[in-house]
């Protein structure tokens, strides 16, 4: 697609979304509409006393003082309750618009944050958090300038300034059409102007995003930064950013300025053509003093509005760059959309079976290459090889995460493609190599699966897991805060808050990708009773490189390539000696020609 049909394509878009949310506040734009019309009519009640002011009081002769005086009286009456009807519809419009403005902005936030959430986990994998966080928090800013004042203000500047004209041709058509000329260049101007700042605008959002991304992930993994002292060269990654923005920022800033000089010279061309036509036509009688002066508040009242219009209207031209990149995120289909003709499976034995699976996340790269197995309700199913080999991939698609390139996964006999998502999950129990904990309290972390879990089975769960062992150390117990992604926790703290997470959702299916690796011999050998206690009756699936922790396992498969080279039991596969026989001598430093009978101990680990 050319460039000028992106361009189109995006302020259609654009178009469309802001008609959306101006249609959902039509009720207050329509009174905002009102309150505007009343406030501008009352905004024409001075200058329009300046004629009457100069020919009808300050001019002729012929009145009395005390007449003169009374209708002074009077005119400033007039002015005055002219200035508190604006001055009371001011205020309300702030407050019809600008509470309305701000609740579109909320619920603009809202509406990108459960979409996002809802995406497909590949969405993720190519995007930056501090990316999304920018859509959601500050793109939707610009609703404030569709729903707010500025709509109705560009509305109410534009009816202004054509009745302020309309008087302008009844006092003067000659002036009015070579002041017409020169706004005609202005708009013209205008026009130009805006076309040019839209694109500035747009890409600011997208280099703020990307700044923000990477100030997001350099903060979030700050001990990596120090650890390896890389702070000047985040330093140097952050101010090439923030000078781009400030590139973008500063073009755009020089368009902005450009109609504001452009606007100055518009008004000193307008004041020559009132000195020197307006003149004459003063000295020539076609005018009266008061028509003169009447003219020149007037044509202040077509300049203000048009000079408000350019402010305006570069606001409005940002928040269409904004809805355009919130209408990216929108248009991206979503599990419940792709969910919607799938059936719920509200009950789980637990049968997961693969059929010729394969995957790839890149098109001609394989990652799983025609994977099979059967693992029954209640089977513990360990996976085991080298790193790259597809392990995590597998547990990823029995998570749901991706979906096979070619070949099928049956849940209970039926196929997972044909499943809703989101009841299908509720069936798992994660422990991932990522132990993710939230900014709040350790119960608030392990109920997390389980929101209104009560304190009790908090502290059942905690003691399968030993966490009671750490918890009861902490003054606040299960109220202690722990920090950002669980800072404040070592990492063996954070994996059995994890493991008790697991524990409290009381899955059917478990996965266990890598559940005791944070963990010292003592705490694995503790924790592993609770995790067995755990899998007794559940489907479970399991990632350990320690192969002490994989031998109670059902089946093994082991992966090489994403294939799966040999399957078995602890015994079997070391009784083929084959590629699990070379991991399991490789770890335990074992000659490799040492037979080990099927039912020897495991020696133990060397650190």
């Amino acid at each position: 697609m050319s460039e000028k049909k992106q361009k189109h394509s995006r302020a259609t878009n654009a178009w469309q979304e802001a008609r959306v949310i101006v249609w959902g506040y039509r009720k207050r734009l329509a009174l905002g509409m009102v309150l505007m019309v009343v406030n501008r009519g009352a905004g024409f009640v001075l200058p329009g006393s300046s004629k009457f002011l100069v020919d009808n009081i300050l001019i002729p002769s012929g009145l009395p003082p005390e007449t003169k005086t009374h209708y002074l009286y009077l005119l400033g009456a007039a002015v005055l309750a002219a200035t508190f009807v604006q001055a009371i519809t001011s205020f309300a419009l702030s407050q019809v618009l600008g509470v309305a403005a701000q609740r579109a902005i909320t619920e603009m936030r809202k509406s990108v944050q459960q979409h996002i959430l809802r995406l497909p986990t590949s969405f993720f994998d190519s995007k930056k958090t501090g990316e999304l966080v920018s859509r959601i928090m500050t793109d939707a800013e610009g609703i404030r300038n569709l729903v707010g004042t500025g709509l109705v203000q560009l509305t109410g500047g534009l009816l202004t300034a054509v009745v302020a004209l309309g008087v302008l041709f009844y006092l003067n058509w000659q002036m009015t059409s070579a002041t017409i000329v020169v706004l005609s260049v202005f708009g013209g101007c205008m026009a130009y102007a805006f076309n040019k700042l839209r694109p500035l605008f747009r890409e600011r959002g997208e280099i703020n995003a990307q700044v923000t991304g990477r100030l997001t992930e350099s903060l979030g993994g700050i001990r990596v930064v120090k650890g390896y002292t890389s702070e000047r060269r985040e330093d140097i990654v952050f101010a090439k950013g923030v000078h781009k923005l400030f590139r973008n920022v500063a073009a755009a800033v020089t368009g902005v300025s450009a109609i504001g000089a452009v606007t100055t010279a518009l008004i000193g061309l307008i004041g020559v053509l009132m000195i020197t036509m307006g003149g004459r036509a003063v000295i020539a009688a076609t005018m009266s003093e008061g028509d003169f002066f009447m003219y020149i508040f007037f044509v202040g009242m077509v300049v203000l509005p048009l000079v408000q219009i350019a402010s305006i209207g570069t606001q409005i031209s940002e928040a269409f760059a904004g809805l355009d990149r919130i209408r990216e995120i929108r248009t991206q289909a979503t599990e419940d959309v792709t969910d919607r003709d799938r059936r719920a499976l509200d009950h789980v034995e637990g049968h997961i079976q693969f059929e010729n699976v394969c995957f790839e996340y890149d098109e001609g790269l394989p990652v799983l290459k025609d994977v099979s197995f059967d693992a029954k309700a209640g089977m513990t199913t360990a996976l085991v090889g080298s790193s790259g080999s597809g392990k995590s991939t597998l547990l990823g698609l029995v998570m749901a995460y991706h979906r096979p390139s070619k070949g099928a996964i049956f849940v209970d006999g039926q196929d997972l493609n044909e499943l809703k998502l989101r009841p299908y999950r509720s069936h798992l129990g994660l422990v991932l190599q990522d132990n993710f904990l939230f900014d709040g309290t350790i119960a608030e972390n392990i109920a997390f699966s389980k929101p209104n879990a009560s304190l009790e089975e908090i502290k059942k769960v905690s003691v399968i897991a030993h966490c009671d062992e750490f918890v009861s150390r902490f003054e606040h117990g299960y109220e202690t805060v722990v920090g950002e992604r669980g800072v404040k926790l070592s990492g063996g703290q954070r994996q059995r808050i994890a493991i008790a997470r697991a524990i409290l959702s009381d899955a059917q299916i478990l996965i266990l990708d890598e559940a005791t690796s944070s963990l010292d011999s003592e705490s694995e050998a503790l924790i592993q009773d609770g995790l067995n206690r755990l899998r007794a009756g559940r489907t479970t699936f399991v990632i350990a490189h320690r192969l002490s922790t994989v031998r109670s396992a059902d089946q093994i498969l082991v992966l090489e390539g994403g294939k799966i080279v040999e399957s078995g039991t602890h015994d079997e596969l070391l009784v083929l000696n084959g590629r699990y026989r070379e991991l399991y001598d490789k770890q335990y430093k074992l000659e490799s020609n040492r037979f080990i009978n099927p039912g020897e101990e495991f020696p133990p680990e060397v650190a």
